[in-house]
């Protein structure tokens, strides 16, 4: 099995331009190929976690990856699967994000001589000349087209700016260029990005007469359509400073079990046979499956040494047994106090378990807060500092802890 076939038997591929064409070049190395990641936060995410293992998948096949930062389209912003305009950042904010993705990419990728290479389209968006850019580049687009593209249709009604309606003219002259400068010959990324991709080899063919491919991979959604990697608390994070292992750990610990074979064949290095083998388990072995699961995604983005870490706490926890350890713990601060005392409600917002002060107080009252294994009543239930400063284990629900101390 070339690895084409691989990627489709485990559900990875949703839309190729050539068929026949990719499926030769990918199974012989042959493809010199890129994926976008623009920085629109100072992490990756669980999304982009899925397009590093397509790409990793790739690479050990032998096929070259160019990984493409996108430090000027991110001065646009997509509109694709957005219901209002992005919030502009500043280029300071811009090339931070850059800096966090690029030394988070290369816990995944190798880079290197004849390996993979990471560029960053600033350096030839950003120099453009606008009368250059309209004759070299935009007489190649159709405005008509342009406007039936999914990306485009969905904003139609609520707005879409002049500055994102180039976002789609953007992506496709990174194509163009990445092809003329890097020989890159195809484009991998979410089947979101379908009609920008389109756009890209459409450019490179009326240009310069040469066929380049796009393919497109499933997006990462639940068994409800919905995009997975979301918590109450917004995405999930590659930064264990912004999602730690533990909390990335449960997060698949958690999943529907509908969603987990499905997790095993898109997100995971295990072999296709292993995965049959899992997928044959009984049905009570449904928690195994979700622990495996779980152990596996934590090792491949934070190390075995804190996946080790995460599942002995978990497992600690349901077993009434908790290493406070290795638990997530959030430190409070002064601000945190009034009159000397944090009240059950700050301690749940500081802490990361609800939102606001109204979700904290409506969890308390339907009775799914409890302070090292009692149950809180009271939403005026209040804590000293010294009684913070040995740690209190805070529990929302059945499955979601962290220790909160004053340090």
């Amino acid at each position: 099995m070339g690895i084409f076939e691989e990627l489709q038997e485990r559900g990875l591929i949703a839309q190729v331009t050539d068929d026949k064409e990719i499926r030769e070049l990918v199974n012989g190395g042959g493809a010199r190929f890129y994926i976008g990641f623009d920085p629109t936060a100072d992490s990756l995410h669980i999304g982009h976690f899925m397009a590093l293992c397509l790409m990793k998948r790739l690479q050990l096949a032998g096929n070259r990856p160019v990984v493409l930062i996108g430090g000027g389209t991110a001065y646009i912003g997509d509109p694709t699967g957005r219901t209002d305009m992005r919030s502009m950042m500043t280029p300071e904010t811009i090339q931070h994000n850059c800096d966090c993705f690029r030394k988070q990419m290369e816990r995944f990728i190798e880079f290197g001589d004849d390996k993979a290479v990471m560029v960053n389209n600033a350096d030839w968006l950003l120099g453009l000349n606008y009368i250059d850019l309209l004759r070299e580049v935009g007489v190649h687009f159709s405005v008509n087209n342009m406007l039936r593209a999914e990306c485009y249709k969905q904003r139609m009604e609520k707005g879409l700016s002049f500055l994102e309606f180039n976002y789609m003219i953007m992506q496709a002259y990174d194509f163009w260029y990445l092809h003329e400068h890097y020989g890159v010959n195809m484009q991998f990324g979410g089947d979101d990005q379908w009609s920008n991709m389109l756009a890209g080899t459409e450019l490179i063919r009326r240009k310069t007469g040469d066929d380049c491919y796009a393919m497109t991979q499933t997006l990462l959604l639940n068994s409800e359509g919905k995009k997975m990697g979301k918590t109450a608390k917004g995405a999930v994070w590659l930064d264990p400073l912004k999602t730690s292992p533990y909390d990335f750990y449960q997060y698949w610990r958690n999943i529907d079990d509908a969603d987990v074979m499905k997790c095993f064949r898109l997100l995971t290095f295990l072999s296709l046979d292993e995965i049959k083998e899992i997928e044959g388990w009984d049905a009570d072995r449904i928690n195994e499956k979700k622990e495996l699961l779980a152990h596996e995604l934590t090792e491949l983005v934070h190390g075995e040494e804190e996946a080790d870490k995460a599942q002995e706490t978990a497992r600690g926890i349901f077993s009434g047994n908790m290493d406070t350890e290795n638990m997530p713990t959030s430190k409070l601060d002064e601000s945190d106090f009034m009159d000397g005392r944090a009240d059950i409600l700050q301690l749940l917002v500081a802490s990361g378990l609800s939102s606001t002060r109204s979700d904290a107080r409506r969890l308390v009252l339907q009775g799914g807060v409890s302070v090292n294994d009692e149950k809180i009543t009271d939403f005026k239930q209040s804590y000293s500092k010294e009684e913070l400063g040995s740690g209190l284990v805070l529990k929302k629900g059945k499955k979601a802890f962290r220790r909160v101390i004053y340090n």
